[in-house]
């Protein structure tokens, strides 16, 4: 195998052995972000290759200071990161370069990564389509011409295309689930709670997102989300620390699946989604999983408005100093702008309505867990479309009538901070590829990962078909 093909586990085994260099693994990377990333354009910010090679040729011969050692690492563009331009795709932070790391960066720098870059994603992260006009558009791997997804879309990109051995996302709606989808690679939202962040104004008020690992298998994402899951003792919502890659290759026959489908036809979806993803469900079956259809267990309507309603909340409450800003508001693209507008127009009334929804679903959810291990939905509920669309306006005929509507599909599990496993699911009738979203109650993070691992060892999609001109071997 090649280097850049070798799982990041595979690739700290090898350096903590002193069988491979730092310096030959960011050499390796670093080639191949040469000949790919002009065209993908996933890491933004790119670090000078000569000043990297001289931070892994140090790494060489330094003592080991953690798992990440030695790797090569780009951060997502919504981190701030120490003496790299921090953009969060909005023109108006163009220039800004932090002085100190966020908790994750300080994290993953401890853990001994060598920061290369950042990874591209949409303004704020907001909308499952990364471009902005900092850095433009990010192409998906398999087809340059088709979105990579989002918000963590240049991560899955540069994933996919081995310009990266591990990487970091974060979801909300789906932020790594879709791109993970789009890119054929893997991506964990965790519970909510579980990976900390630093204090903001509030630590109690807005649950919705939370940052997770993505990778090309699921055992780095085990080993980063140990990275990444060490308790703050400023967070309310703290989840203890487990040893999530110990025992991942455990037995998972027996384990109950529901399969949710598309809701009983309230989530549109593309011609092929819902085919490919069955027909990948049959990998549970093999692996002596019983796997059943389940019935719409919740109107998807009330999710959906109970979720219009905490995030347009949300929203005011994290971007409205900018909206109010006169120098920085006309600089807002108009869907974010919208829906600062709409979170404005909210009562009280109207969040407390969106709770008590919120409430009633994980009450509903509490039942549906006593009959199953996990519950599984597609990840994405269209195929990779064209880079250059904002985003799709209709499915199989469906008109979507807000920027999002057509990532739909991720809300039960957002709503509820579930931990949810992109996994990859096939590919579809113009080879494109899609995935299945697998996921569990609050706190089942050992075991989703678990059913990854074994749905990854008898499926392996990330090796088994990789993106055009990315060689798995030699």
């Amino acid at each position: 195998m090649s280097v850049i093909t070798l799982s990041a586990s595979e690739l700290s085994r090898r350096i903590a052995a002193h069988d491979l260099a730092p310096s030959e693994v960011m050499a390796a990377f670093l080639g191949q972000i040469a000949a790919l990333n002009p065209e993908i354009n996933a890491v933004v910010s790119l670090r000078d290759p000569d000043l990297l090679m001289a931070e892994a040729r140090a790494a060489d011969d330094a003592p080991r200071r953690g798992w990440l050692h030695g790797l090569p690492f780009a951060v997502k563009d919504l981190q701030a990161v120490a003496g790299l331009r921090c953009t969060s795709g909005f023109a108006g932070f163009a220039d800004v370069v932090p002085k100190a790391d966020d908790m994750l960066p300080r994290r993953l720098r401890a853990a001994g990564a060598i920061f290369i870059g950042m990874t591209n994603v949409p303004e704020f992260g907001l909308g499952s389509h990364s471009f902005n006009p900092v850095y433009g558009v990010t192409g998906n791997p398999y087809a340059p011409s088709r979105s990579a997804g989002g918000s963590s879309g240049g991560a899955a990109a540069a994933l996919a295309a081995r310009m990266v051995p591990v990487a970091d996302g974060s979801d909300a709606m789906g932020s790594l689930r879709n791109p993970a989808a789009f890119c054929n690679v893997y991506g964990f939202r965790p519970s909510f709670g579980l990976v900390p962040s630093d204090p903001a104004d509030d630590t109690f008020l807005h649950q919705l997102a939370t940052d997770g690992p993505m990778a090309r298998c699921p055992e780095d994402l085990a080993r980063l989300l140990e990275v990444l899951a060490v308790p703050s003792p400023a967070d309310p919502h703290a989840r203890p620390w487990e040893p999530f890659a110990m025992a991942l290759d455990a037995d998972v026959a027996g384990q109950r699946i529901g399969w949710l489908g598309d809701w009983g036809g309230a989530y549109a979806t593309d011609p092929g989604i819902l085919e490919t993803c069955e027909a990948a469900l049959g990998t549970f079956a093999d692996l002596g999983c019983q796997v059943e259809p389940v019935s719409p267990p919740f109107p998807a309507g009330l999710l959906w408005n109970a979720w219009i309603t905490l995030r347009t909340w949300s929203r005011v409450a994290g971007l409205g100093d900018l909206y109010r800003d006169a120098a920085m508001r006309p600089l807002l693209k108009p869907e974010i702008i919208g829906e600062i507008e709409a979170g404005l127009a909210l009562s009280a009334g109207d969040i407390q309505r969106a709770s008590m929804i919120r409430s009633a679903w994980f009450t509903t959810l509490a039942g549906l867990f006593a009959r199953y291990d996990a519950l599984v939905l597609p990840a994405a509920q269209v195929w990779p479309f064209p880079k250059l669309d904002r985003y799709p306006t209709k499915i199989a005929g469906r008109a979507m009538d807000t920027y999002h509507r057509w990532m739909e599909i991720v809300v039960p599990v957002s709503l509820a901070g579930l931990p949810a496993l992109a996994a990859p699911a096939g590919f579809g009738p113009q080879q494109m590829p899609t995935g299945v979203q697998i996921f569990g109650p609050r706190g089942s993070d050992r075991r989703i990962l678990r059913l990854g691992q074994a749905w990854h060892r008898a499926t392996d999609w990330p090796n088994r078909r990789p993106p055009p001109g990315v060689q798995t071997s030699g």
